[in-house]
């Protein structure tokens, strides 16, 4: 005879990808259980962690859909209305922009701030178990059931777990999962700065030599984003700075383009890992968010590739449910895999080409970089394509 499952599902993780695909099962009558490391307190305001999220209108639709979009204060929204970058010392730079004037290529929001909306719409869900300041010491599945064991001895079982723990997640080690891991040696500063000349809106990625410098625009006409990538050892020096030689360092490296630079908050650090897991599903288990795909984040993709992920793999199982059919079956989770395989693939190949490219400060590809943007330039029709992959990605 077969014993009742504590839940129907387990999620191990309340990230925006484990909250968003828990968000996305209300209705379904499922008994889902969520578990994190994190006391409630937090996850329901999550401190400041400097990460700005550029989300696509697929996602922003998507936020709205799950009821988080509508949660999000308006003041803390800023339009971003093109991207610009920039190669080494020259003055070109290759512009993305909406196809018609006045259209945004997407919005910029801080991550706290989402995780908090998502947060709200979730917590009350009928039939949700939220089990917070929880650790989990393992998760076994075989042909019936998901088992999770928690580190004060408690056994729960389930039809499916799934792990959104991060891109070193525990649940993808204890599911015995390979995954490509590659430590880049290099760390991103992010640090909130106001600066003299308007932004307009204008985001700017700048490959300089040595160095990549990111400036996203704010809400404020006069207030971005910095996030600067260089070797971990360097960033920490910078990172030890007070603030006012921050922003000095910040000018001199952004060549003072929106003017002098002042520290308003941070700066934040984050050694740069990317991963690729070698399979997304297991018996009775599957991984989304950076569980599965850990990107780089100079394209801006990881968040919101992680958020169609996890709401896909939720319609497959809401409709499997919907039709009294197994939530945790072979076919649907191999359906989610090949699925969120094709949208993530091809992504992480060209982001890390465009990272090893632009990072690379061998005399062959400095030649090639500007050569490439160039020719980018020239081609009206991959620029739109750019663009529009961008606002629906």
């Amino acid at each position: 005879m077969t014993m009742p499952h504590s839940y129907d599902v387990i999620i191990v993780g309340a990230g925006p990808a484990g909250l968003a695909f828990a968000r996305a099962l209300a209705g379904t009558r499922l008994r889902i259980a969520i578990i994190d490391q994190s006391p409630a307190a937090t996850l329901a305001a999550p401190p400041c962690d400097g990460r700005e999220i550029a989300l696509t209108h697929r996602s922003i639709a998507t936020l709205q859909r799950l009821g988080a979009w509508q949660r999000l204060d308006p003041a803390h929204i800023a339009p971003l209305r093109e991207a610009r970058v920039l190669n080494g010392e020259r003055s070109f730079a290759l512009s993305f922009a909406g196809p018609h004037e006045g259209d945004r290529l997407g919005s910029l929001v801080s991550n706290h701030h989402i995780r908090r909306a998502l947060f709200q719409s979730t917590v009350d869900q009928t039939g949700l178990t939220l089990l917070a300041g929880t650790n989990i010491r393992g998760v076994r599945t075989d042909a019936d059931a998901a088992t999770v064991l928690l580190d004060d001895g408690r056994s729960l079982s389930a039809r499916l777990v799934v792990g959104a723990d991060s891109r070193f997640s525990f649940v993808r080690r204890q599911l015995e999962i390979g995954a490509q891991v590659n430590p880049l040696g290099r760390s991103m500063l992010v640090a909130r700065v106001a600066h003299a000349a308007a932004h307009r809106g204008i985001a700017t990625e700048w490959f300089g030599h040595g160095q990549t410098i990111a400036m996203l625009p704010l809400n404020a006409p006069r207030v971005s984003s910095a996030v600067l990538t260089l070797p971990s050892a360097a960033i920490d020096r910078l990172a030890a700075l007070d603030g006012v030689a921050l922003g000095a360092e910040l000018t001199r490296r952004f060549r003072a383009r929106l003017g002098a630079m002042a520290v308003l908050e941070g700066p934040h650090v984050y050694p740069l890992t990317t991963t690729y897991a070698h399979r997304f599903v297991a018996r009775r288990a599957a991984l989304v968010g950076d569980a599965a795909v850990g990107m780089h984040p100079v394209t801006a993709h990881g968040f919101n590739l992680g958020l169609q992920g996890a709401v896909k793999l939720a319609d497959l199982i809401a409709e499997a449910a919907q039709h009294k059919r197994d939530i945790a079956g072979d076919i649907l989770l191999r359906r989610y895999e090949a699925a969120h395989r094709l949208a993530s693939a091809p992504l992480y190949a060209s982001t890390n080409l465009l990272v090893r490219l632009y990072t690379d400060d061998r005399p062959v590809a400095r030649i090639v970089r500007p050569l490439a943007l160039r020719a980018a330039a020239r081609l009206p029709m991959v620029r739109t394509a750019i663009a529009r992959r961008l606002m629906q990605q």
